[in-house]
């Protein structure tokens, strides 16, 4: 579960040493996790968020059918910074 405004999401996210990056296995988790959250947890939708300049992680979560939900600013290390909120729904 993501804090995302005043509730939470239940958010597919990955953290990938920069040596694996460019190599599929974002992808494949994002993927796999999107199809554990519709068939083992039941829900309908499931969601990311993104940083705004995360270019490569955008392109993951549309890649597995998201679409940008919402903008929004929130903390993140030196400060606020605008983030996407990316979903998809069963």
């Amino acid at each position: 579960m993501q804090p995302y405004k005043n509730t939470e999401v239940l958010e597919i996210g990955y953290l990938l040493k920069e040596k694996f990056w460019h190599c599929g296995y974002a992808r494949e988790a994002a993927m796999g996790c999107k199809k554990y959250a519709f068939e083992v947890l039941n829900r309908d939708k499931v969601c990311s968020v993104i940083k705004a300049d995360n270019l490569a992680s955008i392109k993951v979560a549309e890649s597995i059918g998201m679409s940008k939900e919402d903008e929004f600013i929130t903390q993140y290390y030196n400060g606020d910074m605008l983030h996407f909120l990316y979903s998809v729904q069963r």
